[in-house]
């Protein structure tokens, strides 16, 4: 493990610190000055890759943040047995606002957004043959953290009015003291969403096609097609899904239990990277038996799928418990964004407009289905109950759930979409340093 390139005194919760964060491909470098360390194309380079390494760090996009989102939607489909408080809370639907994993949500979120803060702030001295690519990966990790931070601390986009909804701060330089101007508000759900579609639109027209194990133009679009979807916004999600199929080369993997490799597939659109110097995969911690196992499947789950789907060979039994084998490796990659998520989407939004952006809902349905064994849909027996049905069973435990209850406006137990109990509190820290930030509702 390698300290990170640049810490600072960063933002309003942070008073000092230098942490452990994931080695991609660079050597250990010492914490300096943002100030003093950005003075070459090189330098700007090293920091952008801290910045993955923070992205992609176990509590954030290394799995834990969808895990917990998880956590918080289920009724039916998963046990916690764990004994972690703080986990245990999540899953009780009774979080308080001193609870180490959101605040570790938190905090790693806005240190990867001012990683890429500093990155931004030093694009004048990156060699031109860099720059598009450089400029469009910090744009895909800010963008991508602040969609995560929006969804998990600020009401959902059709909650309401977005406009007046508050959601998170929006910090788009770089934060190296702490001064009454770094204790900033809230922006409004509206405002983070509009600062999100930014990012990933210029991320989109910056990356290339292909950038190795980083952020690519693919990634960025299947991002956009995740925010558009959650807005409700059909036309952009369809487009931009499309696009990230299109753009990506990839495919489904032969089978459903290949997705889940311990090295990049086929499938994967991004992937967090996870090697045996960089730190520990952060669903397998919970998910496997072979390490805690807290979290088993339930019959109720399991009674979801045809009999000959194949992706019920993905579950097994240890000790009596059934758990899901998405996660085993404990050194395996995160599949963040897999190709199925993308025919999903482009399946969904064309359903609901009546239209065939780059193949019809029910072709790309059966992709799905017929990946898993299961026959084929004739157009008549098509519905959007189907379509998300098969959502539902292809990226279940992805994270997915918690988000998708609230756009679709359905419920958790005896919880409505809109229950502000369905919504992570502000860390109790971050109000304390902060006088200006505000609480949720409900803490």
């Amino acid at each position: 493990m390698r300290n990170k390139l640049i810490k600072g005194i960063f933002y309003s919760f942070l008073l000092l610190f230098v942490s452990c964060s994931k080695e991609l491909d660079t050597s250990p470098t010492q914490s300096v000055d943002a100030g003093t360390a950005l003075l070459t194309s090189s330098d700007v380079k090293a920091a952008l890759v801290g910045a993955y390494s923070d992205f992609g760090d176990a509590d954030f996009y290394g799995g834990r943040v969808f895990m917990e989102k998880d956590l918080l939607a289920n009724v039916n489909d998963l046990n916690w047995s764990g004994t972690y408080q703080g986990l245990t809370q999540i899953a009780n639907k009774a979080i308080p606002v001193d609870n180490g994993y959101v605040a570790s949500v938190w905090l790693d979120g806005y240190t990867a957004i001012n990683d890429v803060n500093n990155v931004l702030s030093a694009m004048s001295v990156v060699s031109t043959t860099d720059s598009a690519s450089v400029l469009g990966s910090a744009k895909f990790i800010r963008g991508a953290s602040y969609f995560e931070l929006v969804r998990m601390f600020g009401k959902a986009w059709n909650d309401g009015t977005p406009a007046t909804n508050p959601g998170v701060p929006l910090v788009l330089t770089p934060t190296t003291t702490i001064t009454d101007s770094s204790k900033v508000s809230r922006n409004t759900v509206a405002e983070v969403y509009a600062q999100v579609i930014a990012d990933l639109t210029d991320a989109e027209s910056h990356l290339p096609k292909s950038n190795g194990f980083y952020a690519n133009k693919a990634a960025a679009a299947a991002l956009l097609a995740r925010v558009y979807l959650q807005k409700g916004d059909y036309t952009n999600a369809v487009q931009a899904a499309n696009r990230a199929i299109t753009n990506s080369g990839g495919d489904l993997t032969s089978t459903y239990a290949e997705a889940f490799g311990a090295s990049n597939t086929k499938e994967d659109i991004f992937a967090v990277q996870v090697t045996t110097t960089s730190g520990t995969q952060g669903f397998n911690e919970f998910y496997s038996s072979s390490q805690r196992g807290d979290i088993q499947i339930t019959d109720e789950h399991l009674n979801l799928y045809e009999s000959d789907d194949d992706r019920l060979n993905l579950f097994y039994e240890d000790g009596g418990s059934v758990y899901t084998g998405k996660f085993e490796e404990l050194y395996g990659n995160v599949h963040t964004i897999r190709f199925a998520e993308m025919l999903l989407i482009r399946a969904e939004a064309n359903f609901r407009l009546n239209t065939s952006v780059g193949a019809t809902p029910l072709e790309d349905i059966n992709r799905i289905r017929n990946r898993v064994n299961l026959t084929s849909y004739t157009s008549s027996e098509l519905t959007l109950d189907k379509i998300l049905l098969e959502r539902r069973l292809e990226l279940a435990f992805e994270g997915f759930s918690l988000d998708d209850v609230k756009r679709l406006e359905t419920s958790v137990g005896n919880l409505p979409w809109n229950s502000p109990k369905l919504i992570f509190p502000i860390p109790n820290r971050e109000i304390i340093v902060n006088p200006n930030l505000t609480q949720n509702e409900g803490y």
